[in-house]
């Protein structure tokens, strides 16, 4: 391990270690802040969490959490715009598919969104989180990736400046430089339904206070994931 390894575990262990401390009173702040900013925090666990997770895929690819022209502030810029975007499809979809399943079922109205929003576990619930899971993932988060994917391109070709990502994005450049195979074979095909789709019916069966934070911790997750695949076509 690297000094800048020890340094970033330091780092993760001073932010979470006063969550697990009740007398602190970091969790109830944090409960409070969520409840109150459910979007601005939305922001800043996306752009601290997820823009981590490409670091940690950095670090596994080449070694390094940060190189020239990677650009840290600018994909925190963007991971905290997508995280209130992913904030406002949780809402849309939580609300949403529940409604949408009592119509096709025949169901009374507000049957299966109480049995949704009743704490606790119940397998109603289970089936219910897993629909929302599929229909969002479905329906909003090939679009989002393929934005992501976008802005990726957008900021390596800018130099990583926070100026550069402000510019213009040449979309007609950009789009035909995309991997349309990698994209379809791999993450459609496989992460959505393989990664997404049971990550998130977790994250729907949480506290709705923690379902954010969780779906950004899984932008973490899903570093390790890209790294241990890029690493693994690389051997080959």
């Amino acid at each position: 391990m690297k000094r800048a390894d020890f340094i970033l575990i330091a780092c993760v262990v001073v932010v979470l270690v006063p969550f697990f401390i009740p007398a602190t009173g970091f969790f109830d702040a944090f409960r409070i802040a969520t409840l109150a900013h459910p979007y601005l925090m939305a922001f800043i666990k996306f752009a601290i969490l997820s823009t981590l997770g490409e670091m940690l895929g950095l670090r596994i690819r080449k070694g390094v959490y940060n190189e020239k022209g990677f650009g840290i502030v600018p994909r925190m810029m963007v991971w905290g715009f997508l995280g209130m975007c992913i904030a406002m499809a949780m809402t849309i979809f939580k609300n949403g598919v529940p409604a949408f399943l009592e119509s096709v079922a025949g169901r009374e109205r507000g049957t299966l969104a109480t049995i949704f929003f009743t704490p606790g576990f119940s397998w109603g619930k289970l089936g219910v989180a897993f629909a929302v899971s599929v229909l969002m993932n479905t329906i909003f988060a090939p679009v989002m990736m393929v934005f992501h994917k976008c802005t990726d391109i957008h900021i390596l070709s800018n130099g990583g400046t926070v100026r550069g990502l402000l510019r213009p994005m040449q979309m007609s450049k950009i789009m035909p430089s995309i991997n349309w195979s990698t994209m379809w074979n791999v993450v459609f095909k496989k992460q959505i339904p393989l990664f997404w789709f049971p990550a998130h019916t977790i994250t729907f069966i949480l506290p709705a206070n923690l379902q954010v934070l969780f779906a950004a911790f899984l932008g973490v997750a899903l570093g390790f994931i890209l790294a241990l695949a890029d690493s693994s076509k690389a051997a080959k």
